[in-house]
């Protein structure tokens, strides 16, 4: 029996409960939690924004130690550090065949499986594949990666996605060159990740966007030169901190189309925008054909940071080692399984970082 966070029906509260996690099978890794990061795409999994199948054990960007292994697994052994990979790439469709794992047509094929029981008896899914709210999570032999030599494995875990995201959007789907300047839209944990991997590109002015005071503090330690209170003015404001042209990369990470549409507006004529976020349905952002053709931007969206995590997470690793990339910044929290409805509560209220879920370790 371990305790973990089950989602029973969308917009009910997180309930923390004893299952039963089965012994790995063949292709299959037990892993003991060291951290879980509290991320907005479990918000929206939880409120509806994106469906998967239920009741869930939510959580998907997490680090642990290796407890057991089942039959034919050669990538891991008992006592190895772990990150978890939430979206792994199966290596076979068309769009891991053309390089682009990151769209992998498999990669949530996981989310529908049975994962665990409840004391009930009641089938349980793994959010997002890896189910990492919980002490202990049983995972795809592809849905671990080895941690990278130096980091503390607690905050390894922001590495499975929030950090992932933020350097991919910036390195991978924006491409950010020294001496550009860079917007970033949201100063949580993806836009703090995003901040500090424009400072790493050599990026010479880095603007920070968000709606909270509060966040001017982090996002000048992640390595805003600049922060903007977001108001209906935020697109004149960011242009006029970029030499009155507008920046050469905005990076959303909100998902809202007002968001979206002052992220377009900030850009200079030529300017690329990359979208993050993820927002609802209802959300919908509009274009007229004259200004498309006359500004000459582009706009794209941004999955996992068009990242390889396999490929991306020893690169990560050496950044961190050489001091470029500071984890401890993006925490602004560490909370318990009990915690977490608490930091969905902030998210919601636009406060904070990343919370982290530390799990004790024998």
């Amino acid at each position: 029996m371990v305790r973990a966070a089950v989602l029973s029906a969308v917009g009910a509260p997180l309930e923390i409960r004893d299952i039963h996690l089965p012994a790995p099978g063949p292709g299959r890794v037990r892993v003991r939690l060291a951290a879980a990061g509290v991320c907005h795409s479990d918000l929206s999994l939880s409120n509806g924004t994106l469906r998967i199948p239920l009741p869930a054990v939510l959580g998907h960007e997490g680090s642990g130690t290796v407890l057991a292994v089942g039959e034919g697994v050669t990538r891991v052994a008992p006592g190895d550090e772990v990150v978890l990979n939430w979206a792994p790439s199966c290596g076979r469709c068309h769009s891991c065949s053309i390089g682009e794992v990151w769209l992998c047509e498999q990669a949530l094929s996981g989310a529908a499986a049975v994962h665990a029981h409840g004391a009930d008896g009641r089938e349980l899914h793994p959010g997002l594949n890896v189910a990492a709210f919980a002490e202990e999570t049983v995972v795809a032999e592809n849905c671990v990666l080895p941690a990278p030599e130096g980091v503390p494995l607690d905050q390894a875990a922001l590495l499975g996605c929030a950090v992932l995201t933020g350097y991919g959007a910036v390195h991978h789907s924006a491409r950010v060159r020294a001496e550009e300047s860079v917007v970033v839209f949201g100063a949580g944990g993806v836009g703090l990740a995003a901040l500090q991997s424009a400072r790493i590109a050599g990026a010479q002015t880095v603007v920070a966007v968000d709606a909270s005071p509060a966040k001017e503090e982090l996002a000048r330690k992640a390595g805003a030169t600049e922060f903007v209170l977001a108001s209906e003015t935020t697109a004149k404001d960011v242009r006029r901190l970029t030499g009155g042209r507008g920046a050469d990369v905005a990076v959303e990470c909100v998902g809202r189309a007002a968001t979206i549409r002052a992220a377009w507006e900030s850009t200079r004529r030529g300017g690329r925008t990359t979208v993050v976020g993820i927002g609802p349905v209802t959300e919908q952002v509009s274009f007229n054909a004259l200004e498309i053709f006359h500004w000459g931007r582009t706009l794209s969206g941004c999955v996992y940071g068009n990242s390889d995590p396999a490929a991306d997470v020893p690169v990560l690793g050496a950044h961190i080692r050489a001091g470029r990339l500071d984890l401890g910044t993006l925490v602004t929290g560490r909370i318990g399984l009990d915690g977490i409805p608490a930091a969905f509560a902030e998210m919601t209220a636009g406060r904070g970082g990343r919370a982290l879920v530390v799990f004790p370790q024998e």
